[in-house]
């Protein structure tokens, strides 16, 4: 169990190439990367100007991404000098960012409700996919790379071919917004989380729903796949963790933990280890014991999981039957307060990097330590029950800001068409500003042309 006393919301995290290190980020501005290492020291990365929304290590470790709410990626050297560059990925803030399967490439999403492809060493612009009408939480490559899937508040979940730059498919199945999505780890299927409590598995060979979970009593934030493929597990608002057997369509494990809404899981590389983060300013990490199950049995039952399936191709469509998911009798809960010791410190050795990278005013390290020593205040008025608003709710409802007029209850028929009103005139401001939005990257893309144009020119003169 890890603990320091800025970070006060856990938004994502994940485990570098061996497994040995983990990366947290935070609404505190600051990514750490914690070294599991017993008596090793965490490193605390400043740099951004606003609340680091996700993070990722590169496939080979040596680089770490890290996307924020000052519109800005950021892409960092994990060692002790800490240097990084940044650059203005969107117009909005940047939810998610994503290393292609090679780490030549980068993939974010943005509440300018765009998906932008770059690539990773130039920092360079590639393409821009278009389609969401609403802000885009989680933007996802395929394990081969060809393929994009991304999740919205509008509710649907598209998968996008990134040679064509067309959506292929669209998913409707959720009730509420999709808040994540991942492919699993042979690429033959996607997994969302959604606010309407559920999580969702498509083929993306078929396009057709396999498996639907509904185990969870609030909205689902997060999910990670087993690298086997056999193995999902979740985060939830309901301050649990569930983990889903996908061979047998159930749930098999509910983890409590955490005191407070759960953000963030992800199993480490070789699936030995997964870390969860939580509104509750912890993170955990856990030790799997999945080897100890005896799956060899269930797998004569799944023979065609024995061997893993290849990666699909958009014209691969061939039928299966869905596996669909039923409830188990039981489910075993674990509460690792109950029989794990705590590991906890309230003094973890840290190291801060970056500030000196930055030109910071002198006066922001006392900033922050003022800052720490409020943290705990702050984090006492958080109620763990409501949604966090990074994740648009409103902290005194617990409902969804841009959730239907229809979803509330008690509401007098005249603030009800008053607020109607005010909606429409919303929507057309929404749609407006979204039109702006289309000319301004059509004149981003034409500015770009004319810089390439004029490089070329260039060259040419030159030779």
């Amino acid at each position: 169990m890890l603990e320091a006393g800025l970070i006060f919301l856990i938004v994502q995290g994940h485990f570098e190439r061996y497994g040995l290190s983990s990366a947290t980020t935070s609404i505190d501005k600051c990514l750490m990367i914690w070294n599991l290492k017993p008596q090793s020291r965490a490193y605390r990365f400043t740099g951004h100007k606003d609340a680091v929304m996700c993070v990722q290590f590169s496939p080979s470790g040596q680089l770490v991404v890290s996307a924020s709410r000052d519109k800005t990626v950021r892409l960092w050297t994990p060692n002790v000098k800490g240097a990084s560059t940044a650059f203005t990925a969107h117009s909005a803030a940047v939810r998610s960012v994503n290393f292609s399967c090679d780490g030549n490439f980068l993939v974010t999403a943005s509440d300018d409700k765009s998906v932008k492809m770059w690539n990773t060493h130039q920092q360079r612009f590639l393409l821009s996919l278009k389609g969401h009408n609403n802000w885009v939480r989680s933007a996802r490559f395929s394990p081969d790379g060809r393929l994009v899937v991304s999740c919205s508040d509008d509710r649907t979940v598209r998968i996008w071919d990134t040679v064509s730059r067309e959506c292929i498919n669209t998913f409707t199945d959720h009730t509420g917004f999709a808040n994540f999505v991942d492919f699993n780890p042979s690429g033959t299927c996607i997994a969302s989380a959604g606010t309407d409590n559920t999580v969702k598995l498509w083929d993306v060979r078929i396009n057709k729903l396999l498996q639907h979970y509904q185990v969870h009593s609030a909205a689902v934030n997060c999910l990670s796949f087993h690298p086997s493929g056999n193995y999902l597990i979740t985060a939830s608002t309901d301050c649990t963790l569930k983990i889903m057997d996908l061979l047998e369509g159930r749930l098999l494990y509910t983890l409590h933990g955490h005191q407070g809404p759960v953000i963030a899981v992800t199993f480490s590389r070789h699936g030995e280890y997964f870390s969860s983060g939580g509104s509750d300013s912890q993170v955990l990490v856990w030790k799997t014991n999945f080897d100890s199950i005896p799956y060899n049995e269930v797998l004569k039952s799944h023979s065609v999981r024995t061997n893993p399936d290849p990666a699909p191709h958009i014209t691969d469509i061939h039928p299966r039957i869905p596996h669909l998911h039923t409830s188990g009798p039981q489910t075993l809960q674990i509460d690792p307060r109950t029989y794990v010791v705590d590991m906890q410190s309230s003094d973890p050795p840290v190291l801060d990097i970056g500030i000196g990278f930055f030109s910071k005013p002198k006066s922001t390290t006392a900033e922050l330590e003022r800052a720490s020593h409020s943290a705990g205040q702050v984090s006492s008025s958080l109620d763990p029950s409501c949604p966090v608003s990074t994740y648009g709710a409103d902290p005194a409802s617990g409902e969804p800001i841009t959730s239907l007029l229809e979803d509330h209850t008690g509401i007098p028929p005249k603030l009800a068409s008053t607020l109607g009103h005010i909606v429409q005139q919303l929507d057309v401001l929404t749609q407006t500003v979204s039109i702006l939005e289309q000319r301004l990257t059509m004149t981003e893309d034409k500015l770009q042309e004319c810089l390439d144009n004029q490089q070329t020119v260039q060259q040419v003169r030159t030779s």
